[in-house]
């Protein structure tokens, strides 16, 4: 599997990245997480026919504003996104007039699908996870390789079985080193690393960094180099970084 991430900032765009979007490509198909405003990119990498699945963790806006780009794309394949079970007729409300173009009126096919395993052409489980809203994460396999895909959330035993032997181990990291509030559930760089130490995972990839509290890369390296005490093989990303898995 290639791991491209096509965004990286949680909360709002700075010069640093756009907020949060990543393409996962296997032979079966592209699998993208999340529709922050880095899915403006999503045209430089995808050159074939094979299926788009776009798998949305929750509806917060830094998450789900980048639909409003999908106007731009000509994939003849069209795209599915698939929600959280119940949470389609909430997504089609916001992405309806007065605020964007309803996906039935875009120049592609555009589905909406709530999350069902079994109707899809890969193996990827989802698991509910701990923040201030609904939000899942994504567990997904192919070849024997497996990436887990935590979004926002805070500690919860969901996130160790979503984390468990993972080759890669994509986590946020929107609170600074030390940093932490109960009430709006994050990790921070010491609490990713000690889930990815517990679960075993092989490598961990820290993203979704809050804008305000990273407005560089500079405080990127700081957070990493903080997980690395204790867990060694962690990595902070970047905008249109990648990863072979």
């Amino acid at each position: 599997m290639k791991v491209i991430f096509l965004g990286t900032n949680g909360w709002y765009d700075t010069k640093t990245g756009n907020t949060i979007c990543i393409l996962v490509q296997t032979g079966k198909g592209h699998i993208v997480f999340d529709a922050g405003n880095g899915i403006y990119k999503l045209d430089r990498y995808i050159k074939d026919n094979k299926p788009i699945y776009i798998f949305l963790s929750h509806f917060h806006l830094d998450h789900i504003a980048g639909l409003h780009i999908l106007a731009k794309f000509r994939f003849s394949q069209g795209i599915t996104i698939m929600v959280p079970s119940l949470k389609s007729p909430l997504l089609k409300k916001i992405i309806n007039y007065p605020y964007s173009i309803p996906f039935k009126k875009l120049k592609i096919p555009v589905k909406v699908k709530e999350f069902c395993p079994n109707s899809l052409p890969f193996d990827i489980k989802s698991f509910k996870l701990r923040h201030s809203t609904f939000v899942h994460g994504y567990r997904l396999t192919s070849k024997g390789r497996t990436v887990a895909y935590a979004a926002d959330t805070g500690i919860c035993p969901n996130l160790y079985r979503l984390a468990e032997n993972a080759d890669l181990l994509i986590a946020e990291c929107a609170y600074r080193p030390g940093q932490q509030a109960n009430s709006w559930p994050h990790l921070n760089p010491e609490s990713a690393a000690r889930v990815a130490k517990k679960a075993n995972a092989k490598k961990l990839a820290l993203i979704h960094f809050d804008a305000y509290y990273y407005p560089n890369l500079k405080k990127r390296i700081l957070a990493e180099n903080c997980a690395k005490k204790i867990f060694f093989n962690t990595i902070s990303t970047k905008d249109e970084m990648m990863l072979r898995v």
